[in-house]
């Protein structure tokens, strides 16, 4: 006899926090969090499938999530952020993937990629022309560093700027940038033509000489703008440049886009774990629901286990960050091995939904693509195998 209605359903607490992790939250923290939750609830999950299908980052989100307070979040107050910790900013950012990867890369890109290296390395007139209309999604960033031919040895960039009398001249292209065709500042990293040292420009897009295009034939965050930008003779003034020499500058700003990621593909992985738990309870197989299935527990297992160990870890480094004892190669360790999580609990999910596991009509397919894309951008997999083998070993192996 086949049985359905009548079977428990799944156990969300034990979904949500097996380890209780949350009571180590403090109050703020759970305030954030809880704000983002319900407009990611009310305001996203319900649109998000359709933006997804037709590839579209609705103009309203950016100057919504300012108003959330979330951009930027751990910025000085004084210049438009929160003040918040970083923890905060990383359980914003799982809340953000929970609906979809591209909700939390532009907050990604944004704070990590383009406050972050302003307020960090920028003049002061850097920051009072940029970081609060930043912060309050008036204006919106981007950040130029891969290239067609460099993306994980981005020291053989091609782009280029020269000197000329008190200012500086770029010309380049750039590929894979977010928010690129939006955008109204763009940090962007170049090679010196004389010393080969690499420099960091804040650069109003308006400026003549640049210019963007989308890049349209992706499968992967198809909701999040990914651009080429081109640079020709593009002029800026020494103002423009960000107080740092060396890959260093840019190599720092995508170790806070990794903290973030570190947090946000937990998210896309609790999404596909509450749907995969949803479907095999009701999902009748042999006469009884598959969630009474051995091979299909078995899976669950590993889905929690791999969640409650991701979280724990990227809560941790969270508490390193706050204390200033966050290191690069500990940042690796938080992105590769939370993404290949991630990527193994939609995989699976997609396997249990069946041939339903193919149609947005269900989400884990959407996260799963979404999930392809993060587990290469911000540093592959390889690289930060090689980044630990490195600290392990004491031995350049790129």
């Amino acid at each position: 006899m086949t049985t359905t209605a009548t079977q428990p359903s799944p156990n969300f607490q034990v979904l949500q926090d097996f380890y209780e992790i949350e009571s180590l939250f403090n109050p703020a923290e759970l305030v954030i969090r809880d704000r983002v939750r319900e407009y990611v609830s009310s305001e996203i999950m319900p649109y998000i499938k359709d933006w997804w299908s037709t590839a579209q980052f609705p103009p309203h989100l950016p100057q919504a999530f300012g108003e959330l307070g979330i951009l930027g979040m751990t910025i000085p107050e004084q210049y438009g952020g929160a003040g918040a910790s970083h923890l905060a900013y990383g359980l914003v950012n799982r809340e953000l993937e929970f609906a979809d990867s591209g909700m939390r890369s532009f907050v990604s890109v944004q704070s990590g990629l383009v406050m972050w290296p302003i307020y960090t390395y920028g003049s002061d007139a850097l920051k009072s022309r940029w970081l609060s209309p930043l912060a309050s999604g008036n204006a919106i960033g981007c950040f130029g560093l891969t290239e067609p031919g460099a993306g994980s040895d981005p020291g053989n960039m091609q782009t280029r700027v020269r000197k000329v009398g008190n200012r500086y001249v770029l010309n380049g292209r750039k590929r894979w940038v977010t928010n690129g065709t939006i955008a109204d500042v763009a940090i962007i990293w170049a090679k010196d033509e004389d010393t080969e040292q690499v420099l960091g420009f804040a650069i109003d897009t308006n400026t003549e000489g640049l210019s963007t295009v989308d890049i349209t034939s992706k499968m992967s965050m198809r909701a999040s703008i990914s651009s080429e930008l081109y640079l020709h003779d593009v002029e800026v003034t020494e103002e423009a440049r960000l107080e740092i020499i060396g890959l260093r500058g840019a190599l720092s700003c995508l170790n806070q886009a990794r903290f973030g990621i570190s947090f946000g593909v937990l998210g896309a992985a609790t999404a596909c774990f509450e749907e995969a738990t949803t479907y095999v309870a009701k999902r009748p197989a042999f006469e009884t629901p598959l969630a009474t299935k051995q091979l299909i527990q078995a899976r669950l297992a590993d889905m929690l286990t791999g969640l409650t160990k991701g979280t724990l870890l990227a809560f941790h480094l969270a508490r390193l960050k706050g204390e200033g004892r966050d290191s690069p190669s500990r940042v690796s360790l938080a992105k590769r091995e939370n993404v290949r999580a991630a990527v193994q609990i939609a995989r699976s999910t997609r396997d249990l939904l069946g041939a339903n596991g193919i149609t947005t009509e269900y989400t884990t397919i959407r996260h799963m693509l979404n999930l392809e894309a993060i587990s290469t951008y911000e540093g592959t997999d390889n690289i930060h195998t090689l980044v630990l083998g490195r600290e392990i070993t004491g031995q350049h192996a790129f």
